[in-house]
Protein backbone atom coordinates (compact mmCIF):
# COMPACT_ATOMS: atom_id res chain seq x y z
CA UNK A 1 0.00 0.00 0.00
CA UNK A 2 1.22 3.48 -0.82
CA UNK A 3 2.90 5.27 2.07
CA UNK A 4 0.52 7.59 3.89
CA UNK A 5 -2.37 6.67 1.61
CA UNK A 6 -5.92 7.83 2.25
CA UNK A 7 -8.80 5.47 2.97
CA UNK A 8 -12.08 7.19 2.07
CA UNK A 9 -15.18 5.48 3.48
CA UNK A 10 -18.76 6.03 2.37
CA UNK A 11 -21.01 4.59 5.11
CA UNK A 12 -24.49 4.17 3.67
CA UNK A 13 -27.63 2.48 4.91
CA UNK A 14 -27.26 -0.69 2.84
CA UNK A 15 -23.56 -0.67 2.00
CA UNK A 16 -20.19 0.49 3.26
CA UNK A 17 -17.72 1.32 0.51
CA UNK A 18 -14.01 1.90 1.06
CA UNK A 19 -11.62 3.43 -1.46
CA UNK A 20 -7.82 3.65 -1.21
CA UNK A 21 -6.27 6.78 -2.71
CA UNK A 22 -2.68 7.82 -3.30
CA UNK A 23 -1.87 11.38 -4.30
CA UNK A 24 -4.84 13.63 -5.11
CA UNK A 25 -4.52 15.45 -8.46
CA UNK A 26 -4.82 19.23 -8.65
CA UNK A 27 -7.44 18.90 -11.41
CA UNK A 28 -9.90 16.25 -12.48
CA UNK A 29 -11.45 13.48 -10.43
CA UNK A 30 -9.25 11.33 -8.16
CA UNK A 31 -9.69 7.61 -8.79
CA UNK A 32 -9.29 5.01 -6.04
CA UNK A 33 -6.47 2.50 -6.47
CA UNK A 34 -8.63 -0.18 -4.87
CA UNK A 35 -12.23 -0.42 -3.66
CA UNK A 36 -13.78 -2.66 -0.99
CA UNK A 37 -17.59 -2.91 -0.73
CA UNK A 38 -19.12 -4.31 2.46
CA UNK A 39 -22.67 -5.26 3.39
CA UNK A 40 -24.06 -2.36 5.39
CA UNK A 41 -26.31 -4.53 7.57
CA UNK A 42 -23.57 -6.91 8.71
CA UNK A 43 -20.19 -5.53 7.64
CA UNK A 44 -17.23 -7.88 7.82
CA UNK A 45 -14.84 -5.37 9.35
CA UNK A 46 -12.05 -7.94 9.52
CA UNK A 47 -12.03 -8.05 5.72
CA UNK A 48 -10.51 -4.57 5.85
CA UNK A 49 -7.25 -5.86 7.35
CA UNK A 50 -6.79 -8.37 4.54
CA UNK A 51 -7.69 -5.69 1.98
CA UNK A 52 -5.10 -3.30 3.40
CA UNK A 53 -2.35 -5.91 3.31
CA UNK A 54 0.96 -5.48 5.09
CA UNK A 55 2.88 -3.34 2.62
CA UNK A 56 2.41 0.01 4.32
CA UNK A 57 5.44 1.75 5.83
CA UNK A 58 3.25 4.50 7.32
CA UNK A 59 -0.29 4.29 8.71
CA UNK A 60 -3.02 5.35 6.30
CA UNK A 61 -5.38 8.21 7.04
CA UNK A 62 -9.07 7.37 7.37
CA UNK A 63 -11.80 9.78 6.27
CA UNK A 64 -15.39 8.73 6.93
CA UNK A 65 -18.60 10.18 5.51
CA UNK A 66 -21.64 8.52 7.05
CA UNK A 67 -25.42 8.64 6.81
CA UNK A 68 -25.78 5.70 9.22
CA UNK A 69 -24.75 6.60 12.75
CA UNK A 70 -24.95 3.05 14.18
CA UNK A 71 -22.77 1.61 11.40
CA UNK A 72 -20.28 4.45 11.65
CA UNK A 73 -20.08 3.88 15.41
CA UNK A 74 -19.23 0.21 14.91
CA UNK A 75 -16.60 1.13 12.32
CA UNK A 76 -14.98 3.63 14.70
CA UNK A 77 -14.92 0.99 17.44
CA UNK A 78 -13.19 -1.43 15.06
CA UNK A 79 -10.61 1.17 14.06
CA UNK A 80 -9.85 2.04 17.70
CA UNK A 81 -9.25 -1.65 18.45
CA UNK A 82 -7.40 -2.73 15.32
CA UNK A 83 -5.81 0.50 13.97
CA UNK A 84 -5.20 2.62 17.09
CA UNK A 85 -2.27 4.54 15.57
CA UNK A 86 -4.06 5.58 12.38
CA UNK A 87 -5.45 9.13 12.10
CA UNK A 88 -9.23 9.02 11.69
CA UNK A 89 -11.62 11.83 10.71
CA UNK A 90 -15.42 11.73 10.67
CA UNK A 91 -16.45 14.35 8.13
CA UNK A 92 -19.14 16.94 8.72
CA UNK A 93 -20.67 19.51 6.39
CA UNK A 94 -18.24 22.17 7.65
CA UNK A 95 -15.29 20.06 6.45
CA UNK A 96 -16.34 20.14 2.80
CA UNK A 97 -15.02 22.69 0.26
CA UNK A 98 -18.58 23.49 -0.79
CA UNK A 99 -21.06 26.29 -0.31
CA UNK A 100 -24.49 24.96 0.68
CA UNK A 101 -27.29 27.45 0.08
CA UNK A 102 -29.89 25.89 2.38
CA UNK A 103 -31.38 26.86 5.76
CA UNK A 104 -29.78 23.84 7.53
CA UNK A 105 -26.65 22.69 5.67
CA UNK A 106 -25.80 20.40 8.59
CA UNK A 107 -28.98 18.37 7.97
CA UNK A 108 -28.12 17.46 4.37
CA UNK A 109 -26.80 13.94 3.78
CA UNK A 110 -23.01 14.08 3.70
CA UNK A 111 -23.00 11.66 0.75
CA UNK A 112 -25.03 14.11 -1.36
CA UNK A 113 -22.61 16.90 -0.51
CA UNK A 114 -19.56 14.72 -1.25
CA UNK A 115 -21.06 14.00 -4.67
CA UNK A 116 -21.33 17.75 -5.25
CA UNK A 117 -17.69 18.30 -4.24
CA UNK A 118 -16.64 15.72 -6.83
CA UNK A 119 -18.93 17.11 -9.53
CA UNK A 120 -17.38 20.55 -9.09
CA UNK A 121 -14.18 18.95 -10.39
CA UNK A 122 -16.00 17.53 -13.41
CA UNK A 123 -18.53 20.06 -14.65
CA UNK A 124 -17.74 22.74 -17.20
CA UNK A 125 -16.99 26.16 -15.77
CA UNK A 126 -20.05 28.39 -15.37
CA UNK A 127 -22.43 25.51 -16.14
CA UNK A 128 -24.78 23.98 -13.53
CA UNK A 129 -25.03 20.26 -12.88
CA UNK A 130 -27.68 17.75 -11.87
CA UNK A 131 -26.41 14.86 -9.72
CA UNK A 132 -28.34 11.58 -9.57
CA UNK A 133 -27.31 9.03 -6.94
CA UNK A 134 -29.13 5.72 -7.41
CA UNK A 135 -28.71 3.88 -4.13
CA UNK A 136 -30.86 2.79 -1.17
CA UNK A 137 -32.60 6.10 -1.72
CA UNK A 138 -32.45 7.96 -5.02
CA UNK A 139 -31.36 11.57 -4.83
CA UNK A 140 -31.53 14.16 -7.60
CA UNK A 141 -29.63 17.33 -6.66
CA UNK A 142 -28.68 20.62 -8.28
CA UNK A 143 -25.34 22.43 -8.20
CA UNK A 144 -25.38 26.00 -9.50
CA UNK A 145 -23.10 27.43 -12.18
CA UNK A 146 -20.89 28.88 -9.42
CA UNK A 147 -20.57 25.51 -7.66
CA UNK A 148 -23.12 26.00 -4.87
CA UNK A 149 -25.23 23.08 -3.64
CA UNK A 150 -28.87 24.19 -3.92
CA UNK A 151 -30.77 21.10 -2.76
CA UNK A 152 -32.86 18.59 -4.66
CA UNK A 153 -35.21 15.65 -4.23
CA UNK A 154 -35.13 12.31 -2.40
CA UNK A 155 -37.23 9.29 -3.37
CA UNK A 156 -37.20 5.58 -2.51
CA UNK A 157 -34.65 3.38 -4.22
CA UNK A 158 -35.69 0.18 -5.97
CA UNK A 159 -35.09 -2.14 -3.01
CA UNK A 160 -36.86 0.20 -0.59
CA UNK A 161 -39.88 0.54 -2.88
CA UNK A 162 -40.00 -3.23 -3.43
CA UNK A 163 -40.01 -3.79 0.33
CA UNK A 164 -42.83 -1.29 0.78
CA UNK A 165 -45.00 -3.02 -1.86
CA UNK A 166 -44.52 -6.31 -0.05
CA UNK A 167 -44.91 -5.02 3.51
CA UNK A 168 -48.02 -2.92 2.89
CA UNK A 169 -50.02 -5.37 0.78
CA UNK A 170 -51.38 -8.85 1.39
CA UNK A 171 -50.42 -10.70 -1.79
CA UNK A 172 -47.55 -8.87 -3.50
CA UNK A 173 -44.27 -10.83 -3.15
CA UNK A 174 -40.92 -9.42 -2.14
CA UNK A 175 -38.94 -9.31 -5.37
CA UNK A 176 -35.17 -9.19 -5.78
CA UNK A 177 -34.25 -5.82 -7.27
CA UNK A 178 -30.62 -6.82 -7.85
CA UNK A 179 -31.94 -8.67 -10.90
CA UNK A 180 -32.90 -5.33 -12.45
CA UNK A 181 -29.44 -4.85 -13.95
CA UNK A 182 -31.10 -4.44 -17.35
CA UNK A 183 -34.34 -2.58 -18.13
CA UNK A 184 -37.32 -4.93 -17.77
CA UNK A 185 -40.16 -4.95 -20.32
CA UNK A 186 -42.71 -2.23 -19.61
CA UNK A 187 -45.51 -4.75 -20.13
CA UNK A 188 -45.51 -7.12 -17.17
CA UNK A 189 -47.33 -10.41 -17.83
CA UNK A 190 -47.47 -11.67 -14.26
CA UNK A 191 -47.38 -10.07 -10.82
CA UNK A 192 -43.61 -10.20 -10.40
CA UNK A 193 -42.78 -8.81 -13.85
CA UNK A 194 -45.45 -6.11 -13.43
CA UNK A 195 -43.78 -5.08 -10.15
CA UNK A 196 -40.36 -5.07 -11.82
CA UNK A 197 -41.73 -2.83 -14.56
CA UNK A 198 -43.39 -0.43 -12.16
CA UNK A 199 -40.39 -0.18 -9.85
CA UNK A 200 -37.77 0.27 -12.54
CA UNK A 201 -39.61 2.49 -15.01
CA UNK A 202 -41.26 4.45 -12.20
CA UNK A 203 -37.81 5.30 -10.81
CA UNK A 204 -36.46 6.16 -14.27
CA UNK A 205 -39.49 8.33 -15.01
CA UNK A 206 -39.12 10.17 -11.70
CA UNK A 207 -35.44 10.83 -12.32
CA UNK A 208 -36.12 12.05 -15.85
CA UNK A 209 -38.87 14.41 -14.69
CA UNK A 210 -36.88 15.76 -11.77
CA UNK A 211 -33.85 16.28 -14.01
CA UNK A 212 -36.01 18.20 -16.49
CA UNK A 213 -37.60 20.32 -13.74
CA UNK A 214 -34.24 21.20 -12.21
CA UNK A 215 -32.88 22.04 -15.65
CA UNK A 216 -35.81 24.40 -16.24
CA UNK A 217 -35.12 26.12 -12.94
CA UNK A 218 -31.61 27.01 -14.12
CA UNK A 219 -32.72 28.49 -17.43
CA UNK A 220 -30.05 26.54 -19.29
CA UNK A 221 -28.92 22.99 -19.98
CA UNK A 222 -27.07 21.55 -16.98
CA UNK A 223 -24.68 18.65 -17.17
CA UNK A 224 -25.98 15.40 -15.67
CA UNK A 225 -23.84 13.07 -13.55
CA UNK A 226 -24.91 9.71 -12.11
CA UNK A 227 -23.47 7.44 -9.46
CA UNK A 228 -24.71 4.55 -7.32
CA UNK A 229 -25.29 0.85 -7.85
CA UNK A 230 -27.94 1.15 -10.58
CA UNK A 231 -26.21 4.09 -12.24
CA UNK A 232 -24.82 2.19 -15.27
CA UNK A 233 -28.32 0.92 -16.14
CA UNK A 234 -30.13 4.19 -15.56
CA UNK A 235 -27.63 6.63 -17.13
CA UNK A 236 -28.33 5.87 -20.83
CA UNK A 237 -32.09 6.08 -20.14
CA UNK A 238 -31.81 9.63 -18.78
CA UNK A 239 -30.30 10.97 -21.98
CA UNK A 240 -27.11 11.04 -24.04
CA UNK A 241 -25.72 13.84 -21.88
CA UNK A 242 -25.76 11.76 -18.67
CA UNK A 243 -22.37 10.49 -17.50
CA UNK A 244 -21.83 7.75 -14.95
CA UNK A 245 -19.02 7.81 -12.35
CA UNK A 246 -19.06 4.75 -10.05
CA UNK A 247 -16.85 6.26 -7.32
CA UNK A 248 -18.17 9.81 -7.25
CA UNK A 249 -18.87 9.85 -3.49
CA UNK A 250 -15.48 8.36 -2.58
CA UNK A 251 -13.78 10.95 -4.79
CA UNK A 252 -15.66 13.73 -3.02
CA UNK A 253 -14.57 12.40 0.37
CA UNK A 254 -10.96 12.26 -0.81
CA UNK A 255 -11.14 15.84 -2.11
CA UNK A 256 -12.64 17.05 1.18
CA UNK A 257 -9.81 15.44 3.10
CA UNK A 258 -7.27 17.32 0.97
CA UNK A 259 -8.86 20.65 1.83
Amino acid sequence: MTQGSLIAIDVGNARVKLGRFGSIPDAGLPEPMAVLPLDGEAPDWDAIQAWLGSEATAPPRWSIASVSRPTAGRLLDWLREHRPDDPVALLSTADLPLEVRLPRPDMVGIDRLADAVAVNRLREKDRPAVIVDVGTAITVDLVSADGTFLGGAILPGLAMAARALHDYTDLLPLIETKDLSAPPPALGQDTESAMQSGLFWGAVGAVRQLTDELARSTGCSPQVFLTGGAGPTVAPLIGPQARHFPHLTLAGIALATQR
